[in-house]
């Protein structure tokens, strides 16, 4: 192709003709999920909450014109706490006591994707697992900041278990995503919770404090993501960003189930993902990393050969942990 990609450090980059046609056009379209710039002030409400629903809106937009409305998933909901949980059941998947449940943790930055734009996430997800997804649509900032988020998602991760064997039920989240679900599992460790069978993480945001060499070296060429930072002061709400609650990467994660880990190399999260791969590693837990050639945040848009290599890579790893009865 003769578009080019986002200009980095070096200048232009090319889009590589080693990734399919469809990944090659994703690259070739600017800011994909919007370019608008987070409020400057993290006190002001109004602003944030604004910033949010024209996020919220240029996505939706998006995923219903890439959802039909009639997908073969039976959906239901309920309430635990004021916590609104979206229950997804593929139409050939049973309703079943015995049907694993996996836990999907939406991301956006933790401040994104609420209410039904969380639903169409995990229904889309849903449907490439034979499974039950249980979606959490957790509070978040600038109303309710940390622990919020992550208090939800252990309410629900407690139901879980109360519905299911810790070896029935997986744990996943991509982004804002993958951190809670690998605070989550901190947090369920600390006190004393089993473990799930898995744990999924999609280019996971598991360090807030953005240290890492590919905050740097990938700024301008991943198409998605920009920093952070203003972002995640709003979700700590004055906690200290390095704590492992808010930065998984930080905290002591032996004993972690296996874990999946994916990212690409135009992924500005890219040293996220291969350092918590690293620590996973170095605690003596089973993980698994998969990195895609040219693959921004969060994939190619979901359509993508690569997108579905990547899907059946994970169906793979979660088959592969997954009790028989």
């Amino acid at each position: 192709m003769s578009e080019t990609s986002p200009s980095g450090a070096s200048g232009t980059i090319p889009i590589p003709t080693s990734i399919s046609e469809q990944a090659q056009q994703y690259l070739s379209t600017p800011a994909p999920f919007g370019d608008d710039e987070p409020p400057s002030d993290l006190s002001d409400v109004g602003a944030w909450l604004r910033y949010i629903e024209t996020r919220d809106s240029f996505v939706s937009e998006r995923l219903a014109q890439a959802l039909p409305s009639d997908l073969p998933v039976a959906l239901s909901e309920f309430q635990l706490d004021g916590v609104t949980v979206y229950v997804i059941r593929p139409n050939h998947v049973p309703d079943s006591p015995d049907t694993p449940i996996y836990l999907d943790i939406h991301g956006g930055g933790l401040i994104l994707a609420g209410g039904e734009l969380c639903r169409l996430m995990a229904t889309g997800g849903a449907l490439r697992r034979d499974m039950i997804s249980w979606a959490v649509d957790y509070r978040m900032p600038p109303l309710h900041p940390y622990p919020a988020a992550l208090d939800d998602c252990m309410a629900v991760y407690r139901k879980a278990l109360e519905e299911r064997s810790p070896e029935d039920i997986f744990v996943g989240g991509g982004s804002a995503g993958g951190n809670l679900a690998a605070a989550l599992l901190l947090r369920a460790k600390d006190e004393g919770l089993p473990m799930p069978a898995a744990l999924i993480l999609g280019t996971p945001e598991v360090d807030l404090t953005e240290s890492g060499d590919t905050f740097h070296t990938l700024l301008g060429i991943d198409s998605v993501l920009k920093p952070l930072l203003q972002v995640n002061r709003l979700y700590a709400n004055g906690h200290d960003l390095a704590h492992p609650y808010l930065s998984p990467l930080f905290g002591d994660v032996s004993g972690f189930p296996p874990t999946f880990l994916q990212s690409g190399t135009r992924d500005l999260f890219l040293s996220n993902t291969v350092r918590m791969h690293r620590a996973l590693r170095a605690a003596g837990v089973e993980a698994e990393l998969h990195v895609f050639e040219a693959m921004p945040h969060g994939g190619f848009g979901g359509m993508t050969p690569e997108d579905n290599e990547l899907a059946r890579e994970v169906q793979h790893f979660v088959d592969r942990h997954r009790r028989r009865h």
